[in-house]
């Protein structure tokens, strides 16, 4: 029990240390994070259609 309680008050001590982003940096990181998720499965998926075609006109007749 006494490594729990040790263990429990340094997380305290560091929790203390961390430097927490604004409301207004988080709003910004996370619609970042979401639009960047966007593009990406956008561009992938036509990447996808694109070797799809053609594999499908190359290669498969």
């Amino acid at each position: 029990m006494n490594r729990l309680t040790i263990f429990l008050k340094e997380v305290q001590v560091e929790m203390a240390k961390v430097v927490w982003p604004t409301r207004n940096q988080l709003i910004l990181y996370t619609l970042v994070v979401i639009g960047l998720s966007a593009f990406m499965a956008v561009f992938l998926g036509a990447l996808d259609l694109s070797f799809q075609a053609v594999v499908t006109k190359y290669l498969i007749k």
